[in-house]
């Protein structure tokens, strides 16, 4: 498996598959390499991540997205494993995350050496679950 920065010619690929991401930001996000692609090999992309600032000083994954027949491979931690040191080598001394609290993810990250710090309630969606981790 490799990661590699999306580029422009990846536009359509994310624009088809991440539906939380509004179109009129994936050029942006592409140019500040802001999104990875997961890619094995033999099948092309297999998934992606993306980031953004939580208080504009602080890297926060948004997303990471494996496609189904590639779970519990180990490629997840891989990919967060990759940004966790890009993140690091840019100076920044800890990064965050979330995930709801209906979520499996929560235990994975826990797994990673995320921590809870605290929650985002809601109206109409389960308990948004806010993780934190030191980076060494």
């Amino acid at each position: 498996m490799k990661i590699i920065a999306a580029t422009e010619k990846d536009i359509d690929f994310i624009k088809s598959r991440d539906h939380h991401l509004k179109e009129k930001l994936i050029v942006s996000k592409i140019r500040d390499r802001e999104i990875f692609l997961l890619q094995d090999d033999t099948e092309g992309t297999i998934g992606w991540m993306r980031y953004s600032y939580f208080w504009d000083n602080t890297p926060f994954m948004n997303l990471i997205w494996i496609e189904k027949p590639y779970r519990s491979k180990g490629i997840g931690k891989k990919a967060v494993d990759y940004w966790e040191n890009q993140m690091q080598e840019q100076g920044f001394k800890r990064v965050m995350t979330s995930t709801q609290a209906d979520e499996e993810a929560q235990h994975f990250y826990r797994k990673l050496g995320y921590r809870d710090a605290g929650c985002l309630l809601l109206d109409d969606q389960p308990m948004e679950i806010i993780l934190i981790k030191k980076l060494s």
